[in-house]
């Protein structure tokens, strides 16, 4: 890769919103406004797999690509890390203080189906796919790509079923009343893909 390739990667406009919207995001979420810590009453179990295999995909994504994105590469990566930040944002002030990165129920526990969770039962995984694969346009080689999903899609499976085991357990009939008419992972029109 000779110099001037290499300056349009590292200052390519797709690159640099993709950065921001993992910094604007990795701050938002750290310094969101907190409400009062419940208690924790019980912990999903084999969620931490899927959280490792979230975190291996999106490392894999991270490699040099060989030449800067094009135009039509560049506005879909930016539109899709807005879009994704936007959703996860709204998703933490959906939560509230059950937001959590593991599988948890909390005291006085809710089941949330308002906001993002209206369209998906799992938003955040939905929109941290959205910030990854725009990462993926923005910055790496087009083999990356499919093994960045492939290995995503098995995180969130593993981690989306440690998390309706515990709402299973929690709201019965309630909750399998939501699973029937909102999908897991990709909003309607792709009902089909449920989990």
């Amino acid at each position: 890769m000779d110099d001037n390739v290499a300056m349009r990667v590292v200052f390519s406009p797709a690159l640099l919103c993709v950065i921001a919207a993992w910094v604007i995001l990795g701050f938002a979420t750290y310094f969101r406004p907190r409400p009062p810590q419940a208690r924790e009453v019980r912990r999903g179990r084999g969620w931490a797999w899927g959280g490792a295999l979230h975190t291996l995909s999106i490392a894999i994504l991270w490699g040099p690509r060989p030449e800067a994105p094009g135009l039509l590469l560049s506005v879909v990566a930016i539109l899709l890390a807005a879009v994704s930040v936007a959703v996860m944002l709204a998703c933490q002030r959906a939560l509230g203080r059950q937001f959590a990165f593991q599988a948890r129920l909390v005291e006085g526990h809710r089941l949330i189906v308002a906001g993002p969770y209206r369209y998906v039962r799992h938003p955040i995984y939905t929109a941290l796919f959205g910030l990854a694969l725009a990462t993926g346009l923005a910055v790496s080689r087009w083999p990356a790509i499919p093994i960045f999903a492939v290995l995503y899609v098995a995180g969130t499976v593993i981690r989306v079923r440690a998390e309706e085991r515990l709402l299973r357990a929690e709201f019965g009939a309630e909750f399998e009343d939501y699973a029937r008419r909102v999908p897991a992972f990709i909003p309607l029109p792709f009902h089909w893909c449920k989990l």
